[in-house]
């Protein structure tokens, strides 16, 4: 039976969506070890189905100046998926690719937004990539975008495009353990509902 709203989801369903965001960032923290030459993993992502606004607040709240790379996904998915970048999650980056470190977000230039572009279109590509090989669905990703602003306007642009259709979405979130030390991560997935219902389907968990 298809649902209208993330919030008809069953047991079953949100324990197959959890699954799959384990194996996601498991993927994408496997890539990001690749891409740094350093030993990265994470520790047991927590998925859950939340409100926008419930959304905004366990990322930090909608004041807090953060980085998002967004990636709009179309084909047989379509959404949006957004990798959230805190500073500590950036200077891990940078001091790894480009052996410098920032204070605030405004030291951000054209070549350390690319790579920080570069790392979230790695970490977002990898973890649809194991969604779509799990499902046996085709999936294509924009070129990403970066934007630096408060948490409440970055999450403003899935809100305008999906919030017609629901009030909530997918949110994935742990730490990264790079040399002993734990960094902040998180990743929001927001299907539409077609798409999720199509998704539940191919998953085998929905008739």
């Amino acid at each position: 039976m298809e649902i209208k709203n993330y919030d008809e989801l069953s047991s079953l369903e949100i324990d197959t969506l959890r699954e799959i965001g384990s194996i996601g960032t498991g993927n994408a923290a496997a890539a990001l070890s690749q891409m740094l030459g350093r030993n990265v993993r994470i520790t047991l992502p927590e998925v859950r189905i939340m409100g926008y606004n419930e959304a905004i607040e366990w990322i930090g709240g909608p004041e807090a100046i953060t980085a998002g790379v967004l990636v709009r996904i179309s084909g047989q998915l379509n959404g949006i998926m957004l990798s959230v970048q805190s500073l500590e999650f950036i200077n891990l980056v940078l001091d790894s690719t480009l052996e410098k470190q920032i204070v605030s977000y405004e030291e951000l230039k054209e070549l350390e937004r690319s790579a920080l572009i570069e790392v979230g279109n790695i970490m977002i590509s990898t973890f649809i990539n194991a969604l779509s090989g799990l499902a046996d669905i085709t999936v294509e990703l924009t070129v990403p975008s970066l934007s630096v602003d408060m948490q409440g306007a970055i999450l403003a642009v899935p809100m305008a495009e999906y919030g017609g259709q629901t009030d909530y979405l997918m949110t994935i979130g742990g730490n990264f353990v790079c040399d002993g030390r734990e960094v902040p991560c998180r990743l929001l997935l927001s299907p539409d509902i077609r798409s999720l219902n199509f998704l539940l389907r191919k998953l085998g968990v929905m008739e």
